[in-house]
């Protein structure tokens, strides 16, 4: 009887993906959906946060008190993978450019650590995506940035991209499995393709040209990243009508205490741009870095406010040891921080609110993929990436629908079919 194994993924579409490739190379054992039935977790963890960190090793230890064997991979391999496995609670760990050699991982006998060297990149390709018609599709793994607050540079390395040939080769086969919209994603993503002498926008268009896929969703970008052929594809129906934008800050003193590259007022333009074309925008945004006092707040909320922002990731600063952020003076208080988030979050929800109902008295058709069913109720997406709530007396899952008619609510659209 083959052993039974649960995959705990933390963190972001990058680590969705890996999880996904190890799926596909796991053959000498039963993948099982539930913990609690599992003889060995394979966790895939975050660093991104200090947060992120404690989780992962909460879990693991959770799962090791329960009597589970086990295995530690991810970003947080070559840190918190190694605290773990000094104090035992860990079998295994190993990092991303070990994933694909789970099914003898898994059968090893003794313990072991197999540090992330952070140079290979996964040729791996992808037959299905377990249980859905989204896919994500890596295509490049690593960033060159060197933000003062992040320490994923030095967890995924440098920035690397995959050939076209086997990023067009993915999408063909995912396609043939059923999936109709791809997610490009990485860890850096818009760096694609500049040590391959491609690029964002000619792969897309590739893509559109050579594959079935119906929709490409990009994970995120940097303002930096988006140039004048980009732009172009911006009337390209293969491109969903949502773009996310890490911008991280509205004030120029606290972007360059970031060490970002990116300025408000040519982010500004920017986005105005883009918004003019119909389109959703989102961005990440980071509030409590050290320095940002109460009259760079406000300057910043000024600016902030600017922004045809429909979506918005915000985050409360988290100092990541071994970052020059967290060696900085001037911190902010917590609680004056959570006021700042929940003020950007709050402002954007508004700003949701209003293009959605925007769109309704313009007559606007969503064109939704349903993802998912869940007690009496469909579930999807629509080319804005805002969620909707779908009733109907046939099977949905996986389909396209259009809605001409449908109800927006405050916290989604609604439509019955």
């Amino acid at each position: 009887m083959k052993q039974k194994v649960y995959f705990k993924t933390f963190g972001c579409r990058t680590n969705l993906f890996d999880t996904q490739v190890m799926l596909a190379h796991l053959k000498a054992f039963e993948r099982v959906d539930c913990e609690q039935e599992a003889d060995i977790v394979v966790l895939n963890s975050c660093t991104v946060t200090n947060d992120a960190d404690y989780s992962a090793r909460a879990y693991a230890k959770k799962m090791h008190a329960l009597g589970k064997r086990v295995f530690f991979t991810g970003c947080g391999a070559n840190t918190q993978g190694h605290r773990l496995f000094k104090s035992g609670h860990v079998f295994g760990v190993f990092g991303h450019d070990h994933k694909t050699q789970i099914d003898g991982l898994l059968q090893q006998e003794k313990s072991f650590f197999y540090e992330d060297k952070q140079e290979k990149l996964d040729q791996s390709l992808l037959q299905e995506f377990v249980g859905k018609t989204r896919a994500f599709v890596k295509i490049q793994e690593g960033c060159d940035f060197k933000c003062s607050y992040c320490i994923i540079p030095s967890v995924r390395g440098k920035s690397r991209s995959l050939s076209e040939n086997q990023i067009l080769e993915q999408c063909q086969v995912l396609a043939q499995s059923g999936v109709l919209e791809v997610v490009l994603t990485g860890t850096n993503v818009g760096s694609y393709g500049k040590d391959t002498k491609s690029n964002m926008a000619g792969l897309i268009k590739k893509i559109a040209q050579n594959t079935p896929i119906k929709r490409i969703r990009i994970g995120s970008l940097e303002p930096s990243q988006i140039d004048a052929e980009f732009l172009e594809l911006l009337d390209h129906p293969i491109l969903e009508k949502h773009l996310h934008i890490a911008l991280q800050h509205s004030h120029d003193s606290m972007l360059k205490r970031m060490r970002r590259v990116n300025r408000v007022k040519s982010d500004r333009v920017l986005f105005e741009h883009i918004a003019s074309k119909g389109f959703a925008l989102g961005t990440d945004f980071i509030v409590g870095h050290p320095f940002e006092d109460e009259p760079t707040w406000q300057q910043a909320w000024e600016n902030f406010k600017q922004l045809p922002l429909t979506h918005i990731h915000p985050f409360i600063y988290s100092p990541r040891a071994g970052t020059p952020s967290s060696t900085m003076p001037n911190r902010i208080n917590g609680s004056v921080a959570r006021t700042r988030l929940n003020q950007i979050k709050h402002y954007v929800q508004g700003n949701n609110l209003a293009f959605r109902q925007a769109l309704r008295v313009q007559g606007q058709v969503l064109e939704v993929l349903v993802e998912s069913y869940k007690e009496s109720y469909y579930y999807g997406h629509d080319q804005y990436f805002n969620p909707i709530k779908i009733q109907a007396s046939q099977d949905l899952c996986g389909q396209w629908v259009e809605f001409r008619d449908y109800e927006v609510l405050e916290d989604g659209n609604y439509a019955a079919f």
